[in-house]
């Protein structure tokens, strides 16, 4: 069967180059194409979606406040040219972000993440089991490790060490990248090329670095933007 594709966005070259890389696809099939969250909201209720590529800055209502609305919204993959909602679409639990212009093999990377969550499909390494944990393993042995106790999570080139609490931690074959997709909508921030960090176990922070238990990371120059962003709404709480 196809995956049935909705897509909403109110530039019609956005539309169409979705359109062209969906057709390239053969288990992808638009069921339609809508320029504002109102259409779409009328074939949300008329028609099986299974899949929605939802743009964010649109006339009337953002595709944030549309999806927030929706009581049982189908898989969405936001598309936009704006890194600022980075943050704010990980809670709305999307499949994935998508920065304009969309190139195809970044589409097609999101369409396989989409494949594989809806099959279940994991990294044997390291799998997400549920909202609160990871299935970490590190030599013969399997780890089941709470998120809450994951303070971060450093790159080791082709490996991870992820720091938990009482300074233990735990290395497993697998890129930094891919772990940072994994927890993309889990509280989780990349703020290097080689850290993510748990948001809920800052203790500091200035314009350079982010305290997680006693060890000062840096905030790298390519997501100084982001991360700033969300000390930003730390300050404001």
């Amino acid at each position: 069967m196809k995956i049935k594709c909705l897509l909403v966005d109110d530039e019609p070259l956005a539309i169409a180059l979705l359109e062209n890389h969906i057709s390239k696809i053969a288990s992808l099939e638009v069921v339609a194409t809508c320029n504002n969250a109102l259409k779409a909201f009328e074939v949300l209720s008329t028609q099986e979606i299974d899949l929605m590529f939802l743009d964010i800055k649109m006339p009337t209502i953002s595709g944030v406040d549309f999806l927030k609305t929706l009581k049982n919204p189908p898989k969405t993959i936001f598309t936009t040219a704006y890194r600022d909602y980075a943050l704010e679409s990980y809670d709305l639990e999307v499949v994935d972000y998508l920065l304009k212009p969309i190139m195809f093999e970044r589409f097609f990377k999101a369409i396989d993440k989409f494949i594989r969550v809806q099959e279940g499909i994991k990294n044997p390494e390291v799998t997400v089991k549920d909202d609160d944990f990871l299935l970490l393993k590190s030599g013969n042995k399997h780890h089941k490790v709470s998120l809450n106790d994951i303070f971060f999570i450093e790159s080791l080139k082709d490996y991870i060490k992820v720091h938990i609490k009482n300074d233990k931690h735990i290395v497993a074959k697998y890129t930094l990248g891919a772990i940072e997709e994994e927890l993309q909508d889990r509280r989780f921030l990349r703020i290097h090329r080689s850290f993510i960090i748990n948001t809920s176990k800052i203790s500091a922070f200035t314009i350079n670095d982010i305290e997680v238990n006693a060890v000062e990371i840096p905030i790298g120059v390519s997501y100084k933007e982001r991360a700033l962003a969300f000390l930003d709404g730390i300050k404001k709480k």
